[in-house]
């Protein structure tokens, strides 16, 4: 079964069912009346049971009858919306979702069961109207709708509206913008007013949506406001949005796409290694594990990526005149190849259960996280002293007042001590986060004396002395992710230092891709030479690759004591003396 996809920009108007339709031939820009079309039209709208699909602004309908019969999702899109259709199909059951489909949404339903929740029955006239070049350019719809919510305490209902939709040609583009202009304004005239309801659905559904449960993504979470596990769970929260948001890119391969989804899963993990102590329990370990895992897949993929991107510039740049016609080939292919390959065990791993788990695991962490004790304890000690703060100003305030000012001095008191155990609580939070930052920190610094003292260490292969900059990497990637969650959910002065550690990040990524890349052209070369063919070519590409990592190495001193000097305010925060 085939999908099509086609941009969708329409506008609605709610309109009383006596009002006869108007032509909007002779609008500005409209032309004539091309085709009209009596339409009797019924779809069934699927969803979980907690909407999931619907609280996204997701539709996913079986619709019958009309031109455009089959299966269709309706998602949202930066112009308008985005309309993917699939066959209806030879399955005789009718509530049997396509797989095709499926891939489009999995991210959001994972695997919960999708039921009806509405059917809608349209009898519609459609009209199609030209440009003034005489191109079919928009239709006309005068839908007469008759609905029935399927949730608990669901109605029956019935509307008119008229909807009015561009066609392909000039949909999403300026001359189509004042083609609904012109078309709304007729309509108006003519007595509709701008629909209330974003969708046919909503209409259906009406308040029978809040008898639905929400799902755990969209719950409140449990976590106490003001504490650290409250400023861990937003940096987790932005995260896991983050991974979600880039599924779907991943799945039809849009550019970055898996870059910025290991991005997101990667900086998870680091936020739970990181802010261990506050967040704490054996789930947390498992999940660490399974985003371990899925970064690992989405890295093989970009890994090959970014080695592809490299290898075609390589070669763009190579004048030699010494790279022999199948090596050039096989530079330019082989890398493109194994991308595609690794692109398809990503796609495989977002359809597996366990892919489907973890997110679920995720958002009930984020709903109801396992805080550690210990945070609990300062949490309930700063609680307590407010408290006590607030009841002794009130007693004080109460002897020194007049009978008659015991209400206002009240008042004033514990307006008093609220703001002194508002401070008090982030003043006890601005603590622990900068005590995770200090130990993130001094991981950095070990790994630092690390790399560069065994540089030079000749007992150590060039691959073991490479390794240790791989780990300052990845130390300076967590340091970067605390900051950023710290900066957002305390007073703490965090930019300069994230700033600090995204320049170290770029200066050893660079290293990194270097490495990775002479890793590839090594195991390419010995592939080419059991093949009986010349490998001096990629020989040349290797120590390419050599030069170009050291000399981004080049940049690593800097940006170290540029880390050291932006840390130094932050250890005051601890009561610490600056180094």
């Amino acid at each position: 079964m085939t999908t099509t996809s086609q941009l969708e920009i329409e506008q609605k108007f709610a309109v009383d069912i006596g009002v006869d339709l108007p032509s909007l031939a002779g609008a500005a820009g409209i032309g004539q009346e091309t085709d009209r079309e009596e339409q009797t039209l019924s779809a069934v709208y699927f969803d979980t049971e907690d909407l999931r699909l619907t609280r996204a602004k997701v539709t996913l309908r079986r619709r019958t009858g009309g031109n455009d019969a089959g299966w269709h999702i309706k998602m949202p899109a930066s112009a308008g919306r985005t309309e993917i259709h699939a066959d209806l199909g030879a399955a005789e059951d009718d509530t049997e979702v396509p797989e095709v489909l499926l891939a489009h949404i999995r991210h959001l339903v994972r695997a919960h069961p999708l039921h009806p929740i509405a059917q809608v029955d349209n009898q519609r006239t459609e009209i199609t109207f030209a440009d003034a070049s005489g191109t079919p350019a928009l239709e006309l719809c005068d839908d007469n709708v008759t609905a029935r919510s399927f949730l608990p305490g669901g109605e029956h209902t019935q509307w008119r509206e008229w909807e009015v939709e561009l066609k392909a040609p000039v949909a999403g583009t300026e001359k189509g913008n004042q083609l609904l202009e012109s078309a709304a304004a007729v309509l108006r005239e003519a007595g509709a007013q701008a629909s209330e309801s974003p969708s046919k659905l909503a209409s259906a559904l009406g308040k029978s949506i809040n008898n639905a449960p929400l799902p755990p993504a969209l719950q409140e979470s449990l976590v106490e406001p003001g504490t650290p596990a409250a400023a861990v769970v937003k940096a987790l929260r932005a995260n896991r949005d983050k991974l979600v948001e880039y599924d779907p890119k991943v799945r039809v391969d849009e550019w970055d796409a898996v870059h910025q989804m290991r991005v997101a899963t990667r900086e998870l993990r680091s936020h739970l290694q990181t802010f261990h102590g506050i967040v704490d329990g054996p789930e947390i370990s498992h999940i660490e594990g399974e985003l371990k895992a899925l970064a690992g897949v989405l890295g093989s993929a970009r890994d090959a990526e970014v080695v592809d991107e490299r290898w075609k510039a390589l070669v763009a740049c190579e004048d030699s005149g010494v790279l022999s016609d199948i090596t050039r080939e096989h530079i330019v292919q082989d890398m493109g190849r194994e991308y595609r390959r690794a692109h398809r065990r990503v796609v495989a791993a977002l359809n597996s259960q366990r892919y489907l788990t973890l997110l679920d695991m995720l958002d009930q962490l984020l709903l109801d996280p396992p805080v550690a004790e210990n945070t609990d304890a300062s949490t309930q000690a700063s609680t307590e002293a407010s408290t006590e703060d607030s009841t002794e100003a009130s007693t004080q305030a109460s002897t020194e007042a007049s009978t008659e000012d015991e209400d206002k001095a009240d008042r004033k008191a514990a307006k008093k001590a609220a703001k002194k155990a508002r401070k008090r609580a982030q003043a006890q939070m601005d603590k622990v986060m900068a005590a995770h930052l200090e130990k993130a920190y001094t991981k950095l610094v070990e790994r630092h004396k690390k790399a560069v003292g065994n540089w030079d260490n000749e007992d150590l292969s060039l691959r073991e002395r490479e390794e240790y900059f791989h780990d300052m990497r990845k130390a300076a990637k967590k340091l970067r992710y605390a900051a950023e969650a710290a900066g957002k959910s305390t007073r703490l002065e965090t930019k300069a230092l994230y700033k600090a550690c995204k320049k170290m990040q770029t200066v050893l990524g660079d290293f990194q891709d270097s490495v990775t890349s002479r890793d590839k052209l090594l195991r390419l070369a010995r592939r080419a030479h059991r093949r009986g063919e010349d490998t001096f070519g990629y020989g040349l590409l290797y120590q390419s690759e050599r030069a170009l990592g050291l000399e981004a190495l080049e940049d690593y001193r800097g940006t170290y004591r540029g880390i050291k000097h932006a840390f130094k305010p932050l250890r005051k925060s601890l009561g610490k003396p600056s180094k």
